[in-house]
């Protein structure tokens, strides 16, 4: 139903509203209401009290999706287009929030400093690019010219702020950097744990041995599980709703029209001498690329090359959405050299899209009047089900999508959104239940909880086997003789292994084994898979005379860089967990 048909179908009703809010509007005319209704939050956010600019916001969401255009080559889509917004203030609360550590540890950069960076010894590597001569050298009187040239003043007052904040910056990465240190007691330990290595033979118990009829769990044991160990079961805000859509997939109309425009540009195809020209002009989906192919490999969709004459062009081929016209250019008695021009078929901007957002926001603001359901009902949509969980943007029934997660965590029980415009559709939701943060209720877990009980009572009963076997058999053979298991022999196992050859990853075991003297066996170890019981025969153990100065400072920057990537995440998690961070994009935008 469209919008006119609408408004005449609910003339009265509308005339009504409109006389009572113009009523509304004159008792309020004098008043100053709507200035400061206008003027909203006054700026688009904070961090510890500094305002985040609109301007530099904007700056760099563009920046953001200039690079992701110019990497991609690919168009934004409302979807990506969050998703870099959302980068984009990410990356300037981090930067607010370093500078203002800056300022706290009092990491300041003088003049000279500065003036070093450009003209000093070794300048910065940006001027070095700029004033390079061919054989790599520094040409210093270019450089001099270009500095004492009153014309390029304001380009390096620019340079200079650069250079103050590269510099300040790396001060701020050195303090850092000194604080992650790698002793060299940590590089030998890590030097022992790679190198030293293990003989050893065990008997696996595997836990999937114990029957069913073994393991009894009650209601008790579920419940007792659940009390003590809560906190597995807490869950993050979790919202349900219902959602129409608006497919924005091509329609009859689009494929015919499409079809008509590459039909209308194969006599073009035949007649151009510029072959590189005409697919750029005609903007293919694919790029200009001679393909030169043995015959026998030309794939089933393109057989019709082999049909043309040399400069003839196919007749249109359509695959999955995409039409082509081949051109043949030469062939030879085993290969045939071709170019394949395409074009998408897209829903038509205007005739398809906007017609679908149009529709969408007649639903929206109707449903707002009528009811969701109500005017789903009407309009013949069915109404899907979707079901999100804050801090995951995957959203059962739709997808990854940071729109949806956004307009979520503002909305109220009951909320009716504005159309949002994802990949291949448009949609409107609305959000049914909210449900708080906390431990999931126990009949919600109960299932999973029995899996797990069921699973712990089958390693206490595997465990308790072995050690009753163990008691009367005092070494690995008798034990395995009595068990009617074989003894597994391996040799040089690192100590540094997470898994063990042919029974899996068993971290826990490999660890109980490097703590065990050589010739003695364990008591009964739970693993991953089963209990085990091992014998170390050999130790190797690693000499740190080995350890070359080499070998050291590789350790050394593999520490680090380890070290840093875990101080960094959590440094800059701990910066922006204890600063006052005010995000207004919601209010300012209506997200």
């Amino acid at each position: 139903m469209g919008v006119m048909q609408k408004m005449r179908k609910n003339t009265g009703v509308i005339l009504w509203v409109l006389i009572f809010s113009f009523g509304i509007l004159w008792m309020l005319a004098d008043t100053n209401i709507f200035d400061i209704m206008h003027q909203g939050p006054r700026s688009l956010g904070s961090v510890n009290g500094e305002e985040v600019s609109m301007e530099e916001y904007n700056n760099r969401t563009n920046y953001f999706i200039q690079r992701y255009t110019e990497t991609t080559d690919n168009t934004v889509t409302p979807e990506m287009r969050a998703v870099l917004k959302d980068r984009a203030w990410d990356e300037i609360v981090i930067g607010k929030l370093m500078q203002q550590r800056m300022d706290q540890l009092g990491i300041k950069v003088t003049d000279q400093e500065v003036v070093d960076m450009i003209t000093g010894e070794n300048p910065d590597p940006f001027i070095r690019r700029q004033f390079q001569r061919e054989d790599g050298t520094l040409d210093r009187v270019a450089l001099k010219t270009a500095v004492e040239a009153p014309e390029n003043k304001e380009l390096w007052l620019a340079i200079e702020k650069q250079m103050r904040q590269k510099k300040r910056q790396q001060k701020m990465n050195s303090y850092l950097q000194s604080s992650l240190e790698v002793s060299q007691s940590a590089i030998e330990r890590e030097y022992i744990q790679n190198n030293t290595t293990a003989d050893f033979s065990y008997v696996r118990f595997p836990y999937s041995e114990v029957s069913e009829d073994e393991i009894s769990v009650t209601e008790e044991d579920l419940k007792k599980y659940y009390e003590d160990h809560k906190q597995l079961f807490e869950r993050e805000k979790s919202y349900r709703f219902g959602f129409v859509s608006f497919d924005k997939s091509p329609t009859k109309e689009d494929t015919t029209r499409t079809f008509e425009e590459v039909e209308n540009l194969r006599n073009s195809f035949i007649e151009t001498d510029n072959d590189s020209l005409f697919f750029e002009t005609n903007e293919s989906a694919l790029p200009y690329d001679p393909k030169e192919v043995d015959k026998s490999e030309l794939r089933d969709l393109f057989d019709p090359v082999k049909s043309l004459e040399n400069g003839e062009v196919s007749e249109i081929i359509s695959d999955d959405g995409r039409l082509f016209l081949l051109k043949k250019l030469s062939e030879s008695n085993a290969k045939i050299k071709y170019l394949a021009y395409a074009k998408d078929v897209k829903a038509d901007p205007v005739a398809t899209i906007d017609e679908q957002a149009m529709e969408a926001e007649d639903f929206s603001f109707y449903a707002t009047e009528d009811g969701f359901q109500k005017e789903a009902e009407r309009n013949d949509k069915a109404i899907s089900e979707g079901f999100a969980t804050e801090g995951n943007n995957v959203i059962s029934g739709i997808g990854p999508s940071q729109q949806v997660m956004e307009f979520l965590k503002n909305a109220d029980e009951g909320s009716l959104s504005d159309p949002i415009e994802l990949e291949d559709q448009f949609i409107v939701i609305h959000v049914r239940e909210i449900v708080p943060s906390g431990p999931e209720p126990f009949d919600q877990v109960k299932d999973q909880i029995r899996s797990t009980v069921k699973s712990q009572k089958r390693k206490d009963q595997a465990r308790s086997k072995v050690d009753g076997l163990l008691a009367e058999n005092s070494d690995l053979s008798s034990l395995a003789e009595a068990a009617n298991k074989d003894v597994v022999e391996i040799e040089g196992l690192s100590r540094s292994a997470e898994s063990i050859p042919g029974a899996g990853r068993e971290p826990t075991v490999i660890g109980a084994l490097f703590g065990l003297e050589e010739g003695e066996h364990s008591q009964p170890i739970e693993g991953t898979s089963a209990v085990f019981v091992v014998r170390l025969n050999n130790l190797e153990k690693a000499e740190l005379t080995d350890l070359t100065t080499n070998k050291r400072q590789q350790l050394k920057e593999k520490l680090q860089r380890q070290k840093a990537e875990v101080f960094m995440n959590t440094w800059l998690e701990q910066l922006k967990e204890e600063a006052n961070i005010e995000d207004n994009r919601s209010k300012m935008f209506g997200r």
